[in-house]
């Protein structure tokens, strides 16, 4: 029996590339398409390249009812804004349906660390605690049982991916990490914004957000510290690039002993991630274009000399609307229903 999926807001950019992956992934069915708007869309109107390809009652948006959804599927993708998602699933958990959250309502475990960084309250404090943070490369064993999930966001993905190895093989200091990383515009969504007007945007590069304030930078030091067992402090400083989509992260820590070479450092990565599907440690240095359309995370590391110093230099890309969000939350699933955990995803 195939996977049955539901998308709830499937008229977003990560919307729209779960259809597009759930139409041709070999052990799931695309079942349910719901939106919370008032005039319910059809997502082939919203995204012309779904012509063909979705029949009349499948591609017209349903309400969002969870006991109808639940007859028809066994999943439920949650492509929606953070407080639409905490309002709906409870209502989908209820019905026995399993959860997979893009949003960022419920990556972290308590109400309050979720008030700090997102700067309202949460309207389900109650399955905070039972959300499994979605990050295979790290928190693999917990996500086949897991009932809700919480999608990571795109930037801390290629930040965690990257740090991790290196603090949990005592090789970087824990304190003063930084993470300098830049996304394509399709990382803020399909609502028309004025500065990421096509005017406005082109030809220009600029840092962007609350800096040293942004939600992704606890959520970072949240994964980093369960990777490690010890806290870890992070400064994080999102950019913005002008194409559409790809991250570069490139980010510091200083090592724990400076006698640390630049063959440790690489045999750490390799280590974690050998048997990694999605994770590829390189020699060169990534570029966006080379995990554009994937899943893949790229990685390589540099021992920089700098004075007394030994600085260590950590570069991480990936697609941001699949790794960062459609993608991950397709391997999520496989992981969950017991599937191969690429199916769909190469």
């Amino acid at each position: 029996m195939p996977i049955r999926a539901a998308i709830l807001g499937p008229t977003g950019y990560a919307g729209y590339h779960l259809v597009d992956r759930l139409l041709r992934h070999p052990h799931a069915e695309l079942t349910y398409l719901a939106s919370h708007r008032d005039e319910l869309p059809d997502v082939r109107e919203e995204f012309p390249r779904l012509l063909g390809r979705l029949d009349d009652e499948l591609a017209r948006c349903r309400p969002i009812d969870a006991a109808a959804i639940a007859e028809h599927a066994d999943v439920a993708f949650l492509a929606l804004p953070a407080r639409a998602a905490m309002t709906y699933a409870p209502m989908l958990l209820d019905a026995g349906l399993r959860v997979i959250d893009i949003s960022g309502a419920y990556r972290f475990p308590e109400p309050a660390l979720y008030e700090r960084a997102y700067g309202h309250a949460h309207a389900d404090p109650e399955h905070m605690a039972d959300a499994v943070y979605g990050l295979p490369e790290l928190n693999r064993r917990a996500i086949p049982d897991a009932s809700l999930i919480a999608n990571p966001g795109c930037y801390p993905t290629p930040a965690a991916i990257a740090i991790a190895p290196l603090l949990t093989h005592s090789l970087a200091r824990r304190e003063g990490i930084i993470v300098n990383a830049a996304s394509g515009v399709t990382g803020a969504g399909r609502k028309a914004v004025a500065h990421l007007h096509f005017p406005e945007h082109n030809e220009a590069f600029t840092a962007y957000g609350r800096i040293g304030r942004h939600q992704h930078q606890p959520e970072i030091e949240q994964t980093l510290a369960r990777a490690a067992g010890q806290p870890a402090s992070v400064l994080f400083v999102p950019h913005l690039l002008p194409i559409d989509r790809g991250i570069l992260a490139t980010i510091y820590l200083e090592s724990v002993d400076g006698e640390v070479t630049e063959e440790e450092l690489f045999e750490a990565l390799e280590d974690a991630y050998a048997d990694e599907p999605f994770v590829r440690v390189r020699e060169d240095l990534p570029n966006v274009k080379d995990v554009l359309d994937t899943n893949y995370c790229d990685v390589t590391v540099r021992r920089v000399e700098t004075g007394d110093s030994v600085r260590i230099v950590v570069f991480s890309t990936i697609d941001n609307v699949i790794k960062g969000a459609s993608g991950q939350a397709i391997q999520n699933m496989n992981l969950m229903f017991d599937v191969d955990e690429t199916a769909g995803l190469l």
